[in-house]
């Protein structure tokens, strides 16, 4: 069997699998967060925070609450890590420099999980059980509430109330993160993931001498990395480290735990709002967006461009020989089209273009499918754009799920989506205009600028992967990144909660002939023009500067 075939057929099973998981899933999520019941854990927890769960929150008060959260969540973990030399099951390794913790705790808070650090020589146990695991599952949770928050907007009207915003966290996190997280554990351990409280030791004997690692939770962290959309990994290697990503079958199974969230909330979406034709239309631009990135990254990377990739099949460099390219490349696609960033290849690796892809799938918004609860309110502002662009085209006020798109509207997902973009291509601009930022990079021309501005999109986007061969461990990176990874995770939600608020106080208007019908085939096209008109327009100088220059040039 070719690897051309080998490959198509892991994508084929992938997207078998994640239908099959679609309704289940996404119905229970429907369910989970419109239920009023409250179960006796939940209540613990309730009483233990001081949250009434059943008081109604309209968007200000939501918003003070994620913040409020999030706040705490970034100290917490920032502490943690300072204090990590004094503390029991550290592993002997010493407290982390200030900079180097705000980047970290920053990281995980926002979902990012950015690393500038080798986590197998820097966190122990309890900094990388008890606070970096953690933030992945509340981090993930948050997310999921925003999103939630957004579709209450559109299905209810003549109120301003969102939802509990603590009730949704707990529930999130309790009824749905942690069973399947349990699950893809075991079946993580099973595949040969290690999941134990090792100290460090040394195995194997090697030309020279003996090699040190150290053990830990890891089956456990790597199933919520990927189910939550976060990506920091246990090892430095990430899920190409054979302790975190044993097989072949495990890889394909952490890419569906990648994507199985993002796409069912597509489900729930259509539930809360009472149409299930508006939630297959929004996963059907997801998925069109999704398997056309996949195939152009596998396209790239198996194009032969001289001897050494004639020998090999394809473009090897970076990549697992347990997987090879195919699977490589699939990973490569469904961590930066989420918000993941976990890696099983070195992205800095891949040809010119296929960087260039990467980029681009983080520069889209990763709303394909994006991250848990990020992906889909951020294909929610988008769809508000499409149908204001279609509106605009008929001379007609634009409406979407029944709520007119007023100014108000439009001018809050403008903001949203302006947000990023500044962020990214303000601090990168920066960095190439300082001598000290510029002097981290290893390669120059090109792709000495594709680092920089992979190191800023990837952050700001909160997608946390990298291209390796930028040292980021420095002053100027970890204060810059870290700023952007909290400005890029809670700026956004502002507009998004406010927008929320906004539809939410809207009483229904009733379809007419001259509705736009945004559950058809033609609006999920205009969906998928409109998100790449907008990128292209604002990425594409950048672009044309970096991946695209390398990529011609080869």
């Amino acid at each position: 069997m070719s690897p051309v075939t080998a490959g198509v057929l892991q994508l084929l099973a992938l997207i078998a699998a994640l239908a099959l998981a679609y309704r289940p899933l996404g119905d229970h999520m429907a369910r989970v967060y419109s239920s009023e019941k409250h179960y006796k854990p939940e209540k613990w927890i309730y009483k233990a925070i001081g949250a009434n769960p059943s008081a109604e929150m309209r968007w200000p008060a939501y918003l003070r609450a994620v913040l409020a959260f999030s706040a705490v969540s970034v100290l917490f973990l920032y502490l943690l890590q300072r204090l990590q030399g004094v503390l029991p099951g550290s592993l002997g390794f010493i407290s982390i420099d200030p900079d180097q913790a705000f980047n970290t705790a920053a990281s995980f808070v926002a979902n990012t999980n950015w690393q500038s650090y080798y986590g197998e020589q820097a966190m122990g146990h309890v900094v990388q059980t008890g606070g970096l695991a953690v933030q992945n599952f509340v981090s993930a949770a948050v997310g999921m509430a925003v999103a939630v928050a957004l579709v209450r907007g559109f299905s209810r009207s003549r109120t301003g109330e969102l939802g509990n915003f603590w009730a949704d966290l707990v529930r999130g996190t309790v009824r749905i993160l942690l069973p399947i997280a349990v699950i893809g554990a075991i079946v993580l351990v099973a595949c040969g993931a290690i999941q134990n409280f090792a100290g460090i030791h040394e195995v194997g004997q090697f030309t020279g001498g003996t090699q040190q690692w150290n053990g830990g939770a890891v089956a456990s962290q790597e199933v919520i990395k990927e189910l939550g959309t976060n990506g920091g990994g246990y090892f430095n290697a990430n899920s190409a480290h054979p302790f975190e990503n044993p097989t072949p079958f495990s890889n394909l199974f952490e890419i569906f735990l990648i994507l199985l969230i993002p796409f069912a909330m597509t489900r729930t979406f259509g539930r809360m709002v009472g149409n299930l034709r508006q939630g297959y239309a929004i996963l059907a631009t997801m998925g069109m967006i999704w398997v056309a990135f996949t195939g152009l990254m596998m396209w790239t990377e198996f194009a032969h461009h001289g001897p050494a990739f004639d020998v090999t099949g394809g473009a090897m460099e970076g990549k697992e020989t347990r997987y090879g390219i195919a699977a490589s490349s699939i990973f490569s696609v469904a961590t930066t089209l989420t918000s993941t960033g976990a890696v099983n290849s070195f992205h800095s690796s891949y040809t010119g273009l296929g960087g260039g892809i990467q980029l681009l799938g983080m520069q889209l918004g990763e709303i394909a499918p994006g991250g848990v609860g990020s992906g889909l309110y951020g294909m929610l502002i988008m769809a508000i754009i499409a149908v204001f662009i279609a509106g605009l085209m008929v001379g007609r006020t634009p409406e979407y799920l029944g709520k007119k798109i007023g100014t108000r509207e439009i001018k809050l997902a403008a903001c949203y989506i302006l947000i990023t973009p500044a962020l990214v291509l303000g601090f990168t601009a920066a960095a190439m205009a300082l001598d000290t930022p510029a002097n981290s990079m290893t390669n120059t021309g090109a792709h000495g600028f594709s680092e920089i501005l992979y190191a800023y999109t990837s952050g700001a986007n909160n997608n946390g992967s990298a291209f390796a061969g930028l040292n980021a461990d420095t002053q100027w990176f970890n204060s810059t990144i870290g700023i952007a990874m909290l400005l890029g995770r809670f700026l956004p939600m502002v507009f998004v909660l406010a927008l929320a608020g906004s539809l939410a106080e809207q009483k229904p208007v009733p379809d007419t002939a001259g509705t736009l019908r945004t559950d058809k085939p033609l609006y999920a096209g205009l969906l998928v023009g409109t998100i790449l008109i907008v990128t292209g327009l604002t990425y594409f100088p950048a672009l044309a500067l970096g991946p695209l220059a390398e990529g011609l040039a080869a």
